[in-house]
């Protein structure tokens, strides 16, 4: 039985698909899924896999974990607006990838800084995430000053 998310994951790889200017047979071939597979997954007809949106997304150099999200394999409520940042700094067409990355860690840094930074699951520093609840867990260390 099809999650009520897949058809909007099928409209939103469409749009993203369009946007990046690729037909379906382009995109198939660049995410190395067949044709009739992706044309299912647009209509909603097919749930697809983590893996196979990964691939999808990489072809269309946006975030996995919008797709994730679209696919119901992420919490949808959770995280959505650090996804969604995310994203669109990844789907814009006008920044280089360093220029991408950059805003990134500006971002994340910002996030860590405010107490609402990486969890672990793949948003960005998972060794820092771990090293703070490490700190918590061990009770205070030092003293603000």
């Amino acid at each position: 039985m099809a999650s009520l998310n897949v058809g909007n994951l099928g409209e939103y790889l469409r749009e993203q698909r369009r946007t990046a200017q690729l037909s379906l047979r382009q995109l198939a071939d660049a995410a190395g899924v067949s044709n009739p597979y992706l044309s299912q997954i647009e209509r909603g007809l097919r749930k697809p896999s983590a893996e196979v949106l990964q691939q999808v997304a990489k072809a269309l150099r946006i975030s996995a974990e919008t797709l994730y999200v679209r696919a119901g394999i992420l919490d949808a409520e959770r995280d959505r607006d650090e996804v969604e940042t995310r994203a669109v700094i990844l789907a814009d067409p006008t920044l280089t990838e360093a220029q991408k990355l950059a805003l990134l860690q500006i971002y994340e840094s910002f996030r860590k800084e405010n107490g609402t930074g990486s969890d672990g699951r793949g948003h960005g520093d998972v060794d820092g995430a771990d090293a703070r609840a490490r700190q918590s867990d061990a009770g205070p260390q030092q003293t603000a000053g």
